[in-house]
Formats: C-alpha cells, structure tokens, sequence
C-alpha cells in the first residue's frame, strides 16, 4: 500500500468523538481497532523500511567506516516524513477501509437464531 497517498494528515488533528463511535456503538471498541489497525500497518511499514534499507547492508565488523548513501538517506526521509500509523488507521477507521468483527457478538448472534 502506498501510504503517501493516504489523506491522512501528517500532524495531530483534533477529532469528533461522535464520529468515532458512530460505527462500532463504543468509543473504547472504536479505539482498540484503531489501535490494532495502526499496530499492523507499523509493522508493514517496518517491513517496507527494512526490505529497502538490506540493499545497503554492508556485513563488514569494521566500525571505523561508515558509508553513507545518497538512496539510503533519500528512503529514510520519505519514511520519515509519511503520517504516523495512528493517523493512517483513525483515517481509514473513518473512511470505513478497516474490517473487523467480534467473535462474542457473532457467537451471541448465532444462538438467538435457533
């Protein structure tokens, strides 16, 4: 996924409540799937980030050089500068992009059927 295109903001922005508990019915729920939504896109940008950063690896023990280079400088600004995860899944949580379900509604669902 290219977070760069995400409408997410890239600073702090102050939000409604209301909006937030509109889908799930709890502002607590609506936070832990913000929260578990942002934990895997941290670990997937992570992932990104490090998958680029072992084309430079070098595996010398020798601490005396540093090599910097110009690509590895120009990827790590462009991860530095993308919108935390936490702002890239409140927006999506808002946008109605995250899927989720809880297993004890579905469950409770099911036996008022029979």
């Amino acid at each position: 996924m290219d977070y760069k295109k995400s409408k997410a903001p890239s600073n702090t922005v102050t939000r409604d409540v209301q909006e937030l508990w509109k889908s799930t019915g709890n502002i607590y729920e609506s936070v832990a799937i913000i929260a578990k939504r942002a934990n895997q896109i941290s670990v997937e940008i992570k992932q990104d980030l490090s998958k680029k950063l072992a084309e430079f690896a070098s595996y010398n023990d020798s601490l005396d050089e540093v090599f910097e280079n110009r690509e590895q400088i120009e990827i790590s600004r462009y991860y530095e500068k993308l919108p935390k995860p936490t702002l890239l899944a409140t927006q999506e949580f808002l946008d109605g992009d995250v899927y989720w379900r809880d297993p004890s509604k579905d469950g409770r669902q099911e036996e008022e059927d029979f």
